[in-house]
Formats: C-alpha cells, sequence, structure tokens
C-alpha cells in the first residue's frame, strides 16, 4: 500500500517507541511530568518564545489560541481556506462565540491592504478584532510557503493596530526547510504559534502551542476547560522531544519526492499538475480534463494500485508526501496515473 492521503498517516520511529516505553513520567496537570515539562522547555527554545504547552491536536491548540485572545462577540480574521477556518468544525463560534472575517488570497496570502481594510475601528456598531490568523505552510493552497517579508508586514500591520498575530505552524517544519532557515525567521512574526509533532515529524499524537508566558498560562486553563488536562503524559510527550531533536532534516526528502510526484504527473495527457507550485510535500492534482471525478479516480488508485489519496474537491487530489514514501513509491504511483489515463474517458 501506498498511502499519500497526508503525512498524518505516519508511525513512530522505533526510538519513539522506546523512549515512550521508558519515559519518566507523573501528573502533567499538577505540572509534575518531568517528560512533559522538557518538551515544553525544548519547545518554546526551539520556536523563541517565552513558554510552550502541550496539547492533544492542532485543532485543540488553534482553538485554545482564539479562546485565550477573544471574547463573546468578537472578530479574527482568517484567510478564506485557512484550515481553522475551513476543517475546525466551526469551533470558532461553536466555542468562542466569535465570528470570523475571512479574506481570500493567492497561495494563503491575504492582501495586506484587504487586512488593512479589515481590521475593525472603534465603532459601537461594529465587533472588535481581537485576532488575525496565518497558516505555513497553508494546506488548501498546496503546502503553500508564506514569504517572511509577507508575515513581517502582516505582524507590522497588526502591531500598529495592537491585534495578536497568531500562527497556525502545523507544518512550520517544512516551511522552515523550504526556506532554509531556522523556525525563529517566521515565529519573529508572531505574537503566538500552533505547531504539530505528529504529522511530518512522526510523533503518534501531540501539537504545541507557544508564546508569551503569561498568555501561556491563561492558554493553559483553556485546555483545563477542554478536557485537554492530561496526567502521565510523559508516555506521549518523549516522542515529541525525538521529533523536535531528530526528524526535522529529513523533511527535505519529502520536498524532493513531492516535486518528482509532481513531474512526473505533469507528463500525462489530461492531467493539470503544475510542478513550480510544489513547495513542500503537497501536490495537487486535477483530474478535469479527463472528464470523471476525483473520487472516482481515487478509486481505481484504490482497487487497481492499492494507492491511497484525499480528494480536494470535485475534480482535485491532494497526494502527499512522508517518511513511509520511497522513492519507489513515486515511481509507481506516477505509473498507475499513466495507467489509468490510458483506460479513462
Amino acid at each position: 500500500m501506498i498511502d499519500l492521503r497526508s503525512d498524518t498517516v505516519t508511525k513512530p520511529t522505533e526510538a519513539m517507541r522506546k523512549a515512550m516505553l521508558e519515559a519518566e513520567v507523573g501528573d502533567d496537570v499538577y505540572r509534575e511530568d518531568p517528560t512533559v515539562n522538557r518538551l515544553e522547555e525544548l519547545a518554546a527554545e526551539i520556536l523563541g518564545k517565552e513558554a510552550a504547552l502541550f496539547v492533544t491536536s492542532g485543532t485543540q491548540g488553534n482553538q485554545i489560541a482564539v479562546l485565550t485572545y477573544t471574547r463573546p462577540g468578537d472578530e479574527v480574521i482568517l484567510e478564506a481556506e485557512s484550515h481553522i477556518f475551513y476543517y475546525e468544525a466551526g469551533a470558532v463560534s461553536a466555542l468562542a462565540g466569535v465570528q470570523t472575517r475571512t479574506l481570500s488570497g493567492p497561495k494563503g496570502q491575504m492582501p495586506i491592504e484587504a487586512i488593512r481594510e479589515a481590521i475593525r475601528g472603534n465603532d459601537i456598531h461594529l465587533p472588535r478584532t481581537a485576532m488575525i490568523g496565518l497558516e505555513n505552510t497553508h494546506n488548501r493552497a498546496g503546502g503553500a510557503v508564506l514569504p517572511l517579508h509577507y508575515m513581517k508586514q502582516v505582524y507590522q500591520l497588526a502591531q500598529a493596530h495592537q491585534i495578536p498575530v497568531h500562527l497556525d505552524g502545523a507544518r512550520l517544519w517544512n516551511a522552515a526547510v523550504a526556506l532554509g532557515v531556522d523556525v525563529k525567521a517566521i515565529t519573529q512574526y508572531t505574537d503566538t504559534v500552533q505547531v504539530c509533532l505528529s504529522k511530518g515529524l512522526s510523533a503518534p499524537v501531540g501539537s504545541i502551542l507557544a508564546g508569551p508566558k503569561p498568555w501561556i498560562e491563561e492558554a493553559r486553563k483553556w485546555r483545563k476547560r477542554l478536557g485537554g488536562g492530561m496526567r502521565q503524559a510523559g508516555v506521549i510527550a518523549a516522542p515529541g522531544i525525538i521529533a523536535l531533536t531528530d526528524m526535522m532534516n529529513r523533511l527535505a526528502d519529502d520536498h524532493r519526492r513531492a516535486k518528482a510526484l509532481a513531474t512526473g504527473l505533469a507528463q500525462i495527457k489530461g492531467l493539470n499538475v503544475d510542478p513550480d507550485s510544489v513547495e513542500t510535500n503537497i501536490v495537487m492534482v486535477d483530474v478535469s480534463p479527463w472528464g470523471v471525478s476525483a473520487q472516482h479516480v481515487l478509486a481505481l488508485l484504490k482497487e487497481r494500485h492499492h494507492i491511497f489519496g484525499n480528494a480536494f474537491g470535485p475534480f482535485l487530489i491532494r497526494l502527499m508526501t512522508h517518511r513511509h514514501i520511497s522513492d519507489q513509491d513515486i515511481e509507481k504511483t506516477v505509473d498507475a496515473f499513466l495507467q489509468i489515463s490510458r483506460n479513462v474517458k
């Protein structure tokens, strides 16, 4: 089986499994789990923030950020296809009681002037703009990386209006590798950041929320309110430490393979694939010229070739490389699409 659905399907390494078995543990709600404490301290240092909080998922981390920054009736500015808006089950309204102001932008980049115009003034009729959210890399934009100069512009605009910037950095590690920079070069333009340990870094579970120490203390209370207080959590924090120390450099292999996959698929008649748009580990494949749906193509890939992908629209397929995808898997996937192209009508 070749599973290109997501980098969330990665399994923990043997070193991670051993670390889980041997992890020193305690009650994390009492802040007595030494492994969790080490993970949070390490993450804060790597991300260039004062403090960090271990949370169960990227969605929980993002929602804790919204809850900590806002009060009911506020508004948050988000890109129209961002994960917080698109894939978190309406949680900003259901949990925080805030509304979203969504702005569309190429490659996940909301235009600076559009953000400026969206910031609410001091008017009794208007909600308070309580947060600006960015996503880097941007999932629905095909793993696009937000450039540093863009993030700096957003951050400076937000600071001028005293509005915090929260970064959904679920795949921030991929962005840093693609840009060839330390992650601090990115997070310097954010007030808070959420990063996942369980995607390309291969930890089995967990994310990190990082920011100013007083803010993290408030976030910790929101984590408790959401049922995210954990007890002997060192067994899941231990692989997170390995994820942060040992797994980032190998992401370049995922990017190389994604580019190779896109290049191969672009040679197949009837497929719309742009290799130049592949910046990290996500490849978008438009099958509309074939006159069949993405779901139909995915079914053929699964049934005939044991290859799995994700539908991202009626005719759009997302394929994602990760640690378990080899060069041979890329070749087999390109060949599978080629075989399907000869029979599809």
